[in-house]
């Protein structure tokens, strides 16, 4: 997960890819079929929670020492897939998020992850990247909201929604909501190629379409079979429950686009609007006392 997210509160969304077993080379084939037998397989929380017990320690641990071995467990048409939650890949990925994209003072940055400890993260990561010069995570987050580059890969008939569950007067047995879209590789593909073909031909080139550009790279590392995720994760506790019920982002964007390639930029500017104020409404939580 985000190191960001972490230190601060878990309010991050996951875009996840889950392989067949097909796509894994031996003998990691077998140990991830071994693994999809479990009964106990972590879920999304078991990540959270031990992402955030490396950073009790002072000073704090923002990348593991160790790779997890651990994975979400997915079917698609009744054959296993998998996603690796390559852990310390992706704390080397956040923590040069943080450091670059956060625009944070040094003294807290300092404070959050001292100098020494960057530096030594740093150079492992660079030993461990000249080792594995191909390797690429499973799992991309993002803080405070959910990129609209991300909505295009899914149809609003795709959504999943669960209210959650209140616990006891403990808390035990409370399940947080959950909202989520899931659909195939074929199809996430072909979406992202289309919205990139609206925008450009509707001279729409800028940020969301570099955006589309780098996603659809990264999805082209992973075998055509598999099945791709979008997780509010975190941010299911950042929006209120009735709004969280009434989200259709993925519908906006979807006309969005559907308007901007018929030419009806009125439509278009109405979509991208409700879209807009939806998650400025999030992200400015971020600042909130």
């Amino acid at each position: 997960m985000s190191v960001a997210s972490s230190v601060l509160v878990p309010y991050a969304s996951y875009l996840r890819v889950y392989e067949p077993l097909a796509a894994f080379p031996e003998p990691e084939r077998g140990e991830w079929a071994r693994y999809a037998r479990r009964v106990d397989v972590p879920t999304a929380q078991d990540e959270l929670r031990r992402s955030l017990a490396d950073l009790v320690p002072v000073p704090p641990v923002p990348v593991p020492v160790h790779e997890s071995r651990d994975a979400f467990v997915a079917l698609l048409d009744g054959v296993v897939v998998i996603c690796p939650w390559r852990t310390r890949l992706r704390g080397w990925m956040a923590l040069e998020e943080l450091a670059a994209g956060w625009e944070l003072p040094g003294p807290v940055l300092d404070a959050m992850v001292p100098p020494v400890v960057r530096g030594q993260v740093a150079a492992d990561h660079e030993r461990w990247r000249e080792r594995n010069p191909d390797a690429r995570p499973w799992i991309r987050s993002a803080v405070w909201q959910v990129p609209v580059r991300w909505f295009t890969l899914f149809a609003d008939e795709e959504r999943e929604y669960a209210p959650g569950r209140p616990g006891g007067v403990d808390g035990a047995g409370a399940e947080p909501p959950v909202l989520r879209y899931r659909t195939p590789m074929v199809q996430a593909r072909r979406r992202l190629a289309r919205t990139l073909r609206a925008l450009r031909e509707s001279a729409e080139e800028g940020p969301l379409a570099e955006g589309l550009v780098e996603v659809g790279r990264w999805l082209e590392e992973f075998h055509p079979r598999s099945l791709v995720e979008l997780d509010y994760g975190g941010l299911v506790h950042a929006v209120p429950a009735e709004r969280l019920a009434d989200d259709r982002s993925a519908a906006d964007v979807a006309e969005g686009i559907a308007a901007l390639r018929d030419g009806d930029g009125e439509g278009a500017s109405e979509a991208y609007g409700r879209l807009a104020e939806r998650w400025r409404e999030v992200r400015n939580l971020r600042f909130a006392n």
